[in-house]
């Protein structure tokens, strides 16, 4: 059930961008710093104690679950929305420091994967089970 996993998600997401904001006045920038970072590892941490202890139901963790995997991309695309925007307004320099940004990570995706483990645990799991 996918509700469940709103109000967990919620909660970490109030206080994370609260926690950005409180960094950010530290700091002197009045902006959220990192809010969004925290809000999701408060999410993951927390969802991982209550699930460690059993005091969820499994409709509860699929929804979690669900939740822990929609979060993330729907996060990069706000802040990769944000980020073009800053980026326009704040000159070409920004602009082309981020096209360079995103030019090298497409250049690394393969020095970056022949690194990694070929295995897949899951997918050999699945064939077990099959």
């Amino acid at each position: 059930m996918v509700i469940y996993g709103l109000f967990i998600m919620g909660v970490c997401a109030i206080v994370g961008n609260a926690l950005g904001y409180l960094l950010g006045n530290l700091l002197g920038i009045s902006a959220n710093v990192g809010g969004v970072g925290f809000a999701m590892l408060f999410l993951v941490l927390v969802t991982r104690k209550l699930m460690n202890q059993g005091k969820l139901s499994k409709l509860a963790e699929s929804g979690i679950l669900f939740w822990n995997a929609m979060y993330i991309p729907v996060v990069v695309a706000m802040a990769a929305n944000q980020n073009v925007v800053a980026a326009l307004s704040g000159g070409a320099a920004a602009f082309i420091g981020g096209l360079a940004a995103v030019f090298a990570g497409f250049l690394l995706i393969r020095p970056l994967s022949a690194l990694a483990d070929t295995s897949h645990p899951v997918a050999d799991e699945a064939e077990k089970s099959a």
